[in-house]
């Protein structure tokens, strides 16, 4: 026989039974602030997009977001960080190429896994390569371009802003593809690269749009392809390096969101549902343009497969040609 309780205080108790499920749910994600590791300095392509999509992402979440730059070490100090992190949806990282899917090929031993150690959320960004010859080159195209390194052979070469630098492999991928003996010359950094390209030493250099392009637009340098596998919005009448002469080519930068492994998936997905519905509005589409990239999307399986994808194909070209970081 049950015990009998007073009406009140029998509803009293039914309220707190239904109640406790209730207190019992974690607070909505986000509840405080969210870090967003850059592995590299302040300034460049992959800091300024994850500027522009963290203050779009604060507004969207009322929370602040905070950009934390750990450059070094190629990008893997900033990326093994948060690969060591808590996977609790508060710390995440805005990572490129270089550390998610060349370093692992590119270095005898890094610290991480790119794949083990990260829940992918979404692809950010692209970066494009613009294919550029000097002015005075008596080349204007890919296709011309082959023509004229068969019929020099042994004295053509390329120019890269530095080793293990995306420039430095698009010229390896590019010379592996149309089976062309070009020189390598690295340069520390795109500037003193573009100089030597308008001023004639280069014979080709693939370099950032954002770099590149203004003096491609001021007549110092031609632009024989982009290397994108598509044209890029902002440059809709320049021809992709496949369609100019080299069919299956495509070379390029790119930034992505990812999480520690460990974050659980529904917090990945709220994340990777508000970021495209940011990368995907007309404005920030716009934005992007006017730093030299098109705008990511795609969920999380998409960027996880586009990440293996881009590990097993780097690692083909770098033991292939030998390519050394250094």
């Amino acid at each position: 026989m049950k015990p009998f309780l007073p009406l009140s205080l029998a509803a009293l108790c039914a309220a707190l039974a239904g109640a406790a499920p209730a207190l019992a749910q974690p607070p909505a994600y986000p509840a405080k602030a969210v870090r967003v590791v850059v592995p590299y300095p302040p300034g460049g392509s992959t800091d300024a997009i994850t500027r522009m999509l963290g203050q779009a992402l604060s507004d969207e979440w009322k929370q602040p977001v905070v950009i934390d730059n750990k450059g070094g070490a190629s990008g893997m100090i900033g990326v093994e960080q948060v690969a060591r992190s808590e996977g609790d949806g508060y710390t995440l990282l805005m990572s490129a190429s270089g550390p998610q899917a060349v370093n692992v090929s590119l270095f005898p031993k890094i610290a991480y896994d790119p794949v083990k150690d990260f829940a992918p959320v979404v692809q950010a960004a692209i970066l494009p390569l613009l294919m550029v010859a000097p002015a005075t080159a008596p080349y204007g195209n890919v296709k011309e371009f082959l023509a004229w390194a068969q019929a020099n052979k042994g004295k053509v070469n390329y120019c890269s802003i530095g080793p293990g630098s995306p420039s430095h492999l698009a010229g390896e991928l590019f010379a592996s593809m149309a089976k062309l003996d070009m020189t390598h010359i690295p340069y520390k950094g795109s500037g003193p690269a573009l100089v030597d390209a308008i001023g004639g030493t280069c014979h080709v250099l693939f370099d950032a749009a954002l770099s590149a392009g203004p003096h491609v637009k001021g007549g110092k340098l031609k632009l024989l392809g982009v290397s994108t596998e598509t044209r890029m919005p902002s440059w809709p009448d320049a021809a992709t390096v496949a369609e100019s002469g080299l069919p299956g080519f495509s070379a390029y930068t790119w930034t992505a969101l990812f999480a520690p492994a460990a974050t659980p998936p529904e917090i990945v997905r709220k994340v990777n549902a508000d970021a495209n519905r940011i990368l995907q509005s007309p404005k920030f589409r716009e934005r992007l343009e006017a730093q030299g990239a098109i705008a990511g999307k795609g969920s999380p399986e998409d960027m996880g497969a586009f990440l293996k994808a881009e590990i097993a194909k780097w690692a083909q070209l770098i033991k292939d040609r030998g390519i050394k970081p250094d």
